[in-house]
C-alpha cells in the first residue's frame, strides 16, 4: 500500500498542470464514491424480507399504528417510505393505496440513483484531461529537444515522454476507479429499487387479502378482529 501511494505521488510530481487538474478530479471523485457507498450500503439498506414480514404480522393482528411505527425504524430506506405511504392511504381504498405506492416509488428513485451517473462522466473527463496532459507533455518534449544541444536532447526527450505517460496513467487510474465504483453502486441501487417495487406489490397483496377476509367475516356475521384499522388522520 505504501509503495502504491509513493508511485501516485511520483506520478503527480512528474506531471504538469493537467496532472494537478486530474488530481482535483480524483479527490472529488473519491469524495462522491465514499458518500454514495455510505448512503447506499448503510442508510438505504434494509432487510426487505424481515421488514415486510414484521409489517404483515402487525397488519394481520389489526395493529395498523404499530405497522406504521415499524417504518419509522428505517425512515431513509426506500421500501420503508413506500410502505409508509401505502399504509397512510389505506383509509381511502385500494386505488388510493396503488396510487400512493406509485407516487412513493417515483419519489425514492432519484434518491437511490443520486450522483451515481456522475461517476461515469467523471471517468470520461479524467481520461480526456489525461490525454490532453499527454499531448501537452509530448509537445513540450519536442520543443525542448529542437533547441537543445545533442548531449541533453536524450534527457529532455525522456523527461517529456515520462511526463506525458504519467498524465495518461493517472487519468486512466481515476477513470477505472470511477467505472468500478459506478458498476458496484449501480448493482446495489438496482437491488434496492427492485426491493421497493416488490415490497409495494407484496403490501398490496397483503392488504387485499386482509380486506377479503374482513368481507367474508362480515358476510358470515362474525367479528373481524384481524382487519387493520387505518391510522388517525394527521
Amino acid at each position: 500500500m505504501i509503495e502504491f501511494v509513493k508511485s501516485i505521488v511520483k506520478l503527480i510530481a512528474e506531471g504538469n498542470a493537467f496532472m494537478i487538474l486530474n488530481l482535483c478530479l480524483g479527490v472529488f471523485s473519491l469524495s462522491v464514491i465514499a458518500e454514495r457507498f455510505f448512503v447506499v450500503f448503510f442508510r438505504l439498506r434494509i432487510s426487505d424480507k424481515d421488514f415486510l414480514e414484521a409489517v404483515e404480522k402487525q397488519l394481520t393482528a389489526g395493529n395498523m399504528e404499530k405497522a406504521v411505527k415499524l417504518t419509522q425504524l428505517a425512515p431513509n430506506a426506500p421500501l420503508s417510505k413506500v410502505v409508509k405511504s401505502a399504509l397512510g392511504a389505506v383509509r381511502y381504498g385500494p386505488e388510493a393505496v396503488t396510487s400512493a405506492i406509485d407516487e412513493a416509488l417515483l419519489e425514492v428513485a432519484p434518491i437511490i440513483k443520486k450522483r451515481i451517473e456522475m461517476l461515469w462522466s467523471l471517468a470520461n473527463v479524467a481520461t480526456l484531461v489525461g490525454l490532453i496532459g499527454t499531448i501537452s507533455g509530448l509537445i513540450s518534449a519536442f520543443k525542448g529537444i529542437s533547441a537543445a544541444d545533442p548531449e541533453t536532447k536524450s534527457k529532455l526527450l525522456t523527461l517529456g515522454i515520462s511526463e506525458a505517460m504519467n498524465n495518461t496513467a493517472f487519468g486512466l487510474l481515476i477513470a477505472v476507479t470511477c467505472i468500478l465504483a459506478h458498476m458496484v453502486l449501480s448493482t446495489a441501487t438496482k437491488k434496492i429499487g427492485d426491493g421497493a417495487e416488490h415490497g409495494g406489490v407484496r403490501l398490496e397483496n397483503i392488504l387485499g387479502r386482509l380486506r377479503t377476509q374482513q368481507n367474508l367475516r362480515e358476510k358470515a356475521g362474525a367479528p373481524a378482529p384481524a382487519a387493520p384499522s387505518p391510522p388517525p388522520p394527521k
